[in-house]
């Protein structure tokens, strides 16, 4: 008897790690077996040839890099930290993750028998007529243990498990790919705010400039040696130029409000010195590696396929509803008429109570559970297919953009050089009455825009050479070397909820305001110096350098 017991307990034991879930096999890519080459793809930076001053990434992939070793800005890398540690998206995506791993335990749990410890009383009465010897009241005490086990013959709980296994790694590579996107957000951020500076300060010189323009020609017109519409058209300018003032200065603290959002607390006072816009060193030259890395490489990829994986097992649990489902219920204890009397010996009792159920009729139920299934899975292997495609398509397009980008600053540099030395002539030229004012208005918008250009370009190189380490799978280790941490890695959350006091603010960079010169002589029209890049001195037929009109 005891040989067939464990015979049986044998046989439902190998059952249990049984499912009918379909055999996984994992779908093509539906991309190119390489990136995009030719014409931009091929015009590649390397640290040496960049605009912008950078380290070299030396063949390392994105993974492998660090973003403290991408990003060399002290004050960001402070700034990371600080929105790693405290930002509320990635706190709820963390939560998700640990609520996914109890999910996963409490389907697990169900392929283990259950036992449990009762006590009991029954107190009844019976009508005198239907009593034996005129007893109407009795009781009934008993103590003991119950047991339950629902054989897994046919793996419909060991699909359930397996779905929801899968479904917690989901979750915890889509808490890694959050992680891994706050990182890029926030120095994006930060990129903007360096930016919404550069176009303050060039704001505020052009500013400066048409005031001191207009206090010359309202000076002109009132000594009677100017036109008014000299005058009107400086004053144009003037405002124009404090329209834009006012706009830029919006732009700057809404940016700076978009980057405390992602930090999830005001920028500390004690944050270290940052550096401008065009001296981020970001590396630009990581490998793009093949397509087919960002199957292991992308967590958003990876996230997908096991939600792919979910799908296939819960194939295997539909498909298990159609067999029979084998129970085995049990108790064992003590029975007796009174609580004195619970423990004497004869008073033990027992019950074994196997059960089977065969679904017969269940209205199509059990079918159209197992088509659910089974569309849920092309679901599945469309969106993964959709993932691989997406990430492609942002790799490509990070790629080509960073072959444009510094032929396009190089350009701007030179396009506005260009316009600050039209301003200077055409300046000359009014003062020395060859031509009207307003072609020295013309120079002066010229060089406004010229100035907005190269800012704007260079944001959109730094932006997209973070977009594009991301991309690549950049940003989840802290420094190069560091052994990752698993995906489904949970901090500390004794802190989390608990608030914390407010730091001093301070804005993220200091622009000084540029104050209108106090010379009674004639103000020189001058650009921002740094947005102007080094020209070589010009020299004449005779070898006499050029100078500046003043």
């Amino acid at each position: 008897m005891l040989k067939h017991s464990l015979m049986a307990a044998a046989v439902a034991l190998f059952a249990a790690g049984c499912t009918m879930a379909p055999k996984y096999v994992r779908p093509a890519a539906p991309v190119d077996q390489t990136f995009p080459t030719g014409g931009v793809y091929d015009k590649q930076p390397d640290g040496a040839s960049s605009v912008s001053p950078s380290a070299s990434a030396q063949a390392k992939p994105a993974v492998d890099i660090g973003w403290r070793d991408f990003f060399v800005d002290t004050r960001l890398q402070q700034i990371v930290a600080i929105a790693l540690k405290n930002n509320r998206d990635l706190r709820v995506s963390m939560l998700n993750v640990a609520a996914a791993r109890s999910q996963y335990q409490i389907t697990r749990a169900e392929l283990l028998p259950t036992l449990d410890a009762v006590g009991s009383q029954t107190k009844q009465r019976t009508p005198k007529d239907l009593s034996f010897f005129g007893q109407t009241i009795s009781n009934q005490y008993s103590v003991g243990v119950n047991a339950s086990w629902e054989i897994d013959f046919f793996g419909r709980i060991q699909s359930l498990k397996d779905q929801a296994l899968e479904q917690y790694f989901a979750l915890a590579e889509t808490r890694k790919a959050a992680e891994i996107s706050l990182v890029s957000q926030v120095a994006d951020q930060y990129l903007t705010m360096l930016s919404d500076d550069d176009q303050l300060a060039v704001t505020r010189n052009t500013l400066k400039t048409a005031q001191e323009s207009y206090r010359i020609t309202k000076l002109q017109f009132d000594n009677g040696v100017g036109t008014e519409l000299d005058v009107t058209q400086s004053e144009g300018i003037l405002q124009q130029a404090a329209s834009n003032l006012q706009s830029q200065l919006r732009l700057r603290a809404q940016a700076e409000n978009a980057l405390v959002l992602l930090i999830g607390e005001p920028l500390p006072a004690d944050l270290a010195p940052g550096m401008p816009l065009d001296s981020q060193q970001l590396l630009a030259d990581i490998p793009a590696g093949l397509p087919s890395d960002l199957l292991t490489r992308r967590p958003d990829i990876v996230s997908a396929e096991h939600t792919l994986l979910a799908a296939n097992a819960n194939i295997g649990a539909a498909r298990a509803a159609f067999f029979p489902k084998i129970s085995l219920t049990g108790s064992f204890g003590t029975l007796a008429p009174s609580l004195g009397t619970l423990f004497k010996p004869g008073s033990a009792a027992w019950s074994f109570a196997p059960q089977i159920s065969i679904p017969i009729f269940e209205g199509g139920a059990n079918l159209a559970n197992l088509d659910l299934a089974q569309i849920q899975k092309r679901i599945e292997i469309a969106n993964y297919e959709k993932a691989i495609q997406t990430a492609f398509r942002e790799v490509a397009d990070g790629l080509a953009a960073r072959g444009t980008y510094d032929e396009q600053i190089k350009a701007l540099e030179s396009y506005v050089r260009s316009q600050a030395r039209g301003l200077e002539l055409s300046d000359m030229r009014y003062r020395n009455g060859v031509d009207n004012y307003l072609a020295v208005l013309t120079a002066q918008t010229n060089l406004y825009t010229a100035q907005q250009l190269l800012i704007t370009a260079r944001l959109n190189r730094a932006t997209n050479l973070v977009d594009l380490y991301r991309e690549l799978g950049g940003g989840w280790v802290e420094h190069a070397g560091d052994q990752p941490r698993p995906s489904d890695a949970m901090p500390d959350y004794r802190d989390i909820g608990t608030p914390t006091a407010a730091a001093p603010a301070v804005s993220g960079t200091t622009v000084s305001s540029a104050s209108s010169t106090g010379s009674a002589g004639p103000a020189k029209l001058v650009p921002v110096q740094h947005l102007v890049p080094a020209a070589k001195p010009q020299v004449d037929a005779d070898g006499k350098t050029v100078g500046s009109a003043g």
